[in-house]
């Protein structure tokens, strides 16, 4: 674990550029203090109440999460809010000066053909902004853990984890002071998470956020609404342990206690500490190494790339892309195992 705990300081390091400048979101101008009310709001599918009397107040800098299983009518909520759907009772008001940036669940953004680097800088060149100052596209997208040779690749060829990395670089280079992120932790590693978190931790305006992530809500959001049984939703201040501290008296003990088929909140699954074997253990002290080796040959060879000495040699090119080819499967290897051994000394 001590070899795992470096390697990842070494890689959150590399979050932080020259002159200690962190990674931030693309902020708009402020919006007015009111964001979002509702009073009484109700909408229904076929006779099934999806929203029933939705009562809230959104105020600027608010961090919302939002809890329910697939099928509640999350999505639909956010809609609701965002005013792309109407209600089909009951009124919804927006705030002035709203410019929001919504994560699409679905990836609909990413253009499968193109590469990382193309989705994240549609308009061409190799800059984006981020608050009116200038980064280079490979520099913004390695704050995304993707390396050098990874921003060329197509979008196709990436992992659910990498799109959803990309959707999120994509996002936060677009102004905003209203962020809503529906189900944006899935298939993120560790590290990622981490850092939305900070991201979101820091950023300045509201955020609607949609997660399942226990720890995430605890250490980002203000307050939760809950889909509870026939289209209820409560808010309830805090993030996912205070509304287990607060349910019980909110819906009554019998209630909580009382199976629910329509809207039941998964409780997360608890899994058994695992002891890895010796061989697992040296191979776990080991990993850090062998990728920060990995990683360093992975990094030389695109220096060379980009040296004219080496490009005019015959065959370089195409030696050299083999070489990252082969270098990045086994990086990808490794990110794996090491994430499998860990999972197997720590309690889900």
């Amino acid at each position: 674990m001590r070899a795992l705990l470096r390697l990842r300081d070494e890689r959150r390091k590399r979050r932080t550029r020259s002159g200690n400048v962190s990674m931030t979101i693309s902020e708009a101008s402020r919006s007015g203090d009111l964001v979002i009310e509702t009073s009484d709001v109700q909408f229904s599918y076929e006779n099934l109440p999806v929203i029933k009397g939705l009562t809230i107040n959104v105020q600027r800098g608010d961090k919302i999460g939002i809890m329910g299983p697939n099928g509640c009518g999350k999505s639909t909520l956010l809609k609701l809010l965002l005013g792309t759907l109407q209600p089909q009772h009951g009124i919804i008001r927006l705030g002035t000066n709203l410019q929001p940036v919504y994560f699409d669940q679905l990836r609909e953004i990413l253009d499968p053909e193109k590469t990382v680097w193309e989705n994240v800088a549609p308009s061409g060149g190799d800059t984006v902004f981020i608050n009116g100052m200038p980064k280079h596209v490979v520099s913004y997208l390695q704050d995304f853990l993707f390396t050098a040779a990874r921003v060329h690749s197509p979008v196709k060829q990436l992992s659910g984890g990498e799109k959803n990395r990309l959707v999120l670089a994509r996002m936060f280079t677009q102004p905003s002071n209203v962020l809503i992120l529906d189900e944006p932790t899935n298939d993120l590693d560790t590290e990622t998470l981490e850092l939305l978190e900070e991201l979101l931790t820091d950023y300045h305006g509201t955020v609607l956020i949609v997660s399942h992530d226990r720890e995430f809500l605890n250490n980002l959001v203000t307050s939760t609404l809950v889909f509870e049984r026939d289209g209820i939703v409560r808010e309830y201040i805090g993030g996912y342990d205070d509304w287990e501290r607060q349910k019980t008296d909110s819906v009554g003990k019998e209630s909580v206690n009382k199976p629910v088929n329509h809207c039941k909140i998964e409780q997360p699954k608890i899994q058994a500490t695992k002891k890895l074997s010796y061989k697992e253990k040296i191979l776990l002290e080991s990993l850090p190494k062998k990728i920060e080796e990995l990683e360093q040959k992975q990094s030389e060879i695109n220096l060379q790339m980009a040296d004219p000495v080496y490009f005019q040699k015959p065959g370089f090119i195409t030696d050299a892309k083999k070489r990252l080819s082969t270098i990045e499967t086994e990086l990808e290897e490794s990110y794996k195992l090491w994430e499998d051994l860990e999972s197997r000394i720590t309690v889900l």
